[in-house]
């Protein structure tokens, strides 16, 4: 009977261990980070806005940044220069803190032109290289072969050579 009671309480203290309530847990515990909601505005509409924190948007929008440091954000749009401005972090009186500006709003430069790189032209055919001149018919001394017979060795035969 006692073994009954004790096999039971354990598998009720076993069960226990392995749920933990969430009131236990830590993390649970930890504040949530500040954030602020930032709104960007651009002239002309339609830029990326990209933070230092990673987030991005294309303007007019608004991002919830955590207001616990400043950072910057730059403003990307085809056919105009990009514009990088600072939000800074404003202490206000009551103790929080703010981030400043709140719109940011930037009015992007346009960028001239690229330049354009010429057309390309026809290309002329290479000039071939200029034919080696035929010697002139009299003007070559002949064959050596002429001052021997047609089959002679150019070695002297032993007749020859007495």
């Amino acid at each position: 009977m006692y073994r009954g009671f004790v096999i039971l309480g354990g598998s009720l203290i076993l069960a226990a261990c392995t749920s933990t309530p969430s009131w236990l847990n830590i993390d649970s515990l930890k504040p949530e980070p500040i954030t602020d909601t930032v709104q960007f505005e651009t002239v002309p509409p339609g830029a990326e806005a990209r933070t230092t924190t990673g987030q991005t948007c294309r303007t007019p929008c608004s991002l919830s940044l955590p207001a616990n440091a400043p950072f910057s954000v730059t403003f990307n749009l085809n056919g105009y220069h990009p514009e990088t401005e600072q939000v800074e972090l404003v202490s206000m009186g009551d103790g929080s803190s703010r981030l400043r500006p709140n719109p940011v709003m930037v009015e992007l430069t346009a960028a001239p032109p690229a330049p354009r790189k010429p057309a390309p032209t026809a290309k002329k055919p290479a000039k071939k290289p200029a034919a080696k001149p035929r010697p002139a018919a009299g003007a070559a001394p002949a064959p050596a072969a002429a001052s021997n017979p047609a089959g002679a060795s150019p070695w002297p035969t032993p007749q020859q050579a007495r």
